[in-house]
């Protein structure tokens, strides 16, 4: 998916401020030797998940220890230990292939649908069960928990994109509710009275906003 992310080791690896790094997450294969703006993304996505040992700043160059990186965590994911870094190994690191307007559109379809707790049909949905359903309609399996998709799928970036996911502490114990965001500062979520589209900022979401992730 071609987007802006942005965390603070990338912006400082490309001399960016926050949201000027632009990538196209998991569109290109890496390979060994290679040199690409992609590996700043791979080389943050592996050092996220302890599989990228480098001390220094994030590079272009996909050199050894982004190698030694993607096998080893391809091995522990049971794919192929190749160290090249297709759309297979992306979506194992959690960022996916979205066609972006067709998840939002798809996801307005369901506005209306009621809460059900553990829901994950058109019957009903939970906050996760939601994102599980719309994200299956492209192939795409996400984890069924709100905590889980925080700290499992994709990037944390300063700043959401349309298609990204937006999460929130309900609860006042951590991750508790998730939702996709929109554009123009609207997100659509399953919340308690059924699937519905507010603002990130309103007076209820705004203070228990916690950040997004890019997929």
């Amino acid at each position: 998916m071609k987007k802006f992310i942005a965390t603070a080791a990338i912006a400082s690896a490309v001399m960016l401020s926050p949201l000027q790094a632009f990538a196209n997450i998991g569109d290109v294969t890496l390979t060994p030797g290679q040199t690409h703006s992609d590996v700043l993304q791979l080389q943050a996505l592996l050092k996220a998940k302890s599989y990228f040992s480098y001390t220094g700043s994030f590079t272009t160059y996909y050199g050894s220890y982004t190698t030694d990186g993607v096998k080893r965590f391809q091995k522990a994911k049971g794919l192929t230990a190749d160290g090249i870094a297709g759309r297979s190994t992306f979506n194992a690191l959690g960022v996916y292939n979205v066609d972006t307007a067709r998840l939002i559109n798809y996801a307005k379809k369901f506005i209306g649908t009621p809460y059900v707790w553990g829901g994950t049909s058109p019957s009903g949905f939970d906050c996760s069960g939601f994102i599980y359903y719309v994200f299956k309609e492209q192939g795409i399996y996400l984890p069924r928990t709100s905590s889980t998709l925080y700290t499992n799928v994709g990037l944390k970036v300063s700043s959401p994109s349309p298609g990204d996911l937006v999460f929130f502490n309900t609860s006042g114990s951590g991750v508790s509710h998730v939702g996709i965001y929109i554009g123009n500062n609207e997100f659509i979520s399953a919340e308690s009275s059924g699937v519905k589209v507010s603002s990130l900022t309103n007076t209820y979401w705004g203070p228990r906003y916690l950040g997004a992730r890019t997929l």
